[in-house]
């Protein structure tokens, strides 16, 4: 994982991906959540399951990417539906996911102090 990103951002670019994350994650959840009359389809479960990825940080290039072709797929197949989960999901994919996530507390660099002597 740390070789897909050069660093996991930190400050307020950290904190900017922190919130996208959030937001994305969310609104994939939500749109299951708040479905009336309990009919979800398979690309809507997909969806917020990598939402839940994402809203933790875990494994967000996968989760990304897969929450971008569901949302393609869900839009593909209902012309009402709104492309902004798909694109915003795909950046997350290509950006990474910053500093305050799980993969970087699992893939980021890590610093060994020697034994002492």
């Amino acid at each position: 994982m740390q070789r897909l990103f050069s660093t996991f951002a930190e400050g307020p670019p950290g904190a900017g991906l922190l919130i996208q994350r959030l937001l994305v994650g969310t609104a994939l959840v939500y749109c299951v959540a708040a479905k009336p009359g309990g009919s979800v389809e398979a690309p809507q479960v997909i969806g917020a399951l990598s939402g839940l990825l994402l809203i933790a940080g875990l494994w967000t290039p996968l989760a990304g990417v897969v929450a971008g072709c569901a949302e393609v797929w869900i839009a593909l197949s209902s012309p009402a539906h709104i492309w902004n989960c798909a694109i915003l999901a795909v950046t997350l994919a290509l950006i990474g996911p910053g500093a305050w996530s799980i993969d970087a507390r699992l893939f980021g660099r890590k610093h060994y102090a020697p034994p002492p002597l």
